[in-house]
C-alpha cells in the first residue's frame, strides 16, 4: 500500500485534487484536516489517501502518477 498526503489552500482546487486522486484509484484514509496558515492568511486543507500497489516501494516513485 502506498500513502500520500494531499495539501492545498481551502479552495475548489483542493477538492479537485482529491477528486482526481479518487478517480485514479486512491482511497480516502482518515478525516480531512484544516489549519490556519497565519503567514499566508489562508486556511489550508489536508487529506490522506492510500492505494494498493504491488510494486516494490522506491523513494523515486512519483506518487501522484500512480
Amino acid at each position: 500500500m502506498i500513502y500520500r498526503l494531499l495539501t492545498a489552500d481551502d479552495t475548489s482546487a483542493f477538492c479537485q485534487k482529491v477528486s482526481e486522486a479518487l478517480a485514479k484509484g486512491w482511497e480516502l484514509y482518515g478525516d480531512p484536516a484544516y489549519a490556519y496558515d497565519a503567514q499566508n492568511n489562508v486556511m489550508r486543507c489536508a487529506q490522506a489517501v492510500v492505494k494498493e500497489d504491488h510494486a516494490p516501494y522506491s523513494p523515486e516513485m512519483k506518487l501522484g502518477q500512480q
